[in-house]
């Protein structure tokens, strides 16, 4: 049986989206858990409580903006303070500016790469610390479809999340000798506050290209989080997984 009893795991971007919801899904699991984001200290405490008073799992929540290393240095501190020790991470957390490239800021270019992928890489490059200490880990990135085809008006988001896929296999490389598993989940459109902003007509015209005819929910992206994170991958490493009910095959 899938289970996470023992282990302890920070989810970025878990204060709301699919974050929370593999947040949830691991604190049902038995999963100790470090919640993280921007939101409000006050409201990522209520999801903090929500986890504790639902699953009786042992919660944490830290602010931090993961695109800073100072931050993610804080919140390394506060988890291995609280915890002794991090199994597993997943880097969740992500943003969109959309827009066509002729109308793109540059600043919104650097920011979805920095809030994306260099997310990633700061996390990992911290937290990677904790897991060589306990000989062996989990490392899950949250990429995108579009990272693997692309999006028009979408430029910065589908480089980061393409950006992370190679990252991930590099990764991989690395620290497969260390009995830590790098791998990452590419969603298609799923039904969350991203996705939402979407217009009534764009929303029909993505479904149409979907063969599954409907959007991914937020649990769909959680169970194949929980698998990785779980002794049942233990084999599998540097690999995507595609979750997009057969958009992108």
């Amino acid at each position: 049986m899938l289970d996470l009893k023992n282990k302890v795991a920070l989810v970025t971007g878990s204060g709301q989206g699919i974050g929370l919801a593999i947040a949830k899904r691991f604190a049902s699991l038995g999963c100790q858990l470090v919640v993280n984001g921007l939101e409000e200290a006050e409201k990522l405490e209520e999801v903090r409580n929500g986890l504790v008073d639902e699953y009786g799992s042992k919660v944490i929540s830290f602010r931090a903006d993961v695109s800073k290393s100072d931050e993610v240095s804080d919140l390394y501190d506060v988890a291995i303070k609280e915890f002794g020790k991090v199994d597993i991470v997943v880097n969740n957390a992500g943003i969109t500016r959309d827009n066509l490239i002729l109308r793109m800021s540059e600043g919104d270019w650097d920011k979805v790469l920095e809030v994306n992928l260099k997310s990633a890489f700061l996390v990992s490059k911290r937290f990677i610390r904790a897991m060589l200490k306990l000989g062996r880990g989990r490392i899950i990135n949250i990429s995108s479809v579009v990272g693997q085809m692309g999006n028009a008006g979408q430029v910065n988001y589908s480089a980061s999340k393409a950006g992370l896929i190679g990252f991930s296999k590099s990764l991989a490389r690395e620290l497969a000798g260390k009995k830590i598993t790098v791998n990452a989940i590419a969603p298609g459109y799923i039904d969350t506050e991203m996705t939402e902003k979407i217009g009534d007509k764009a929303r029909e015209a993505l479904l149409s290209l979907i063969p599954l005819k409907r959007y991914g929910s937020r649990e769909d992206i959680a169970g194949v989080a929980a698998f990785l994170a779980s002794d049942f991958s233990d084999y599998i490493t540097g690999q995507v997984i595609p979750v997009n009910g057969g958009m992108f095959m």
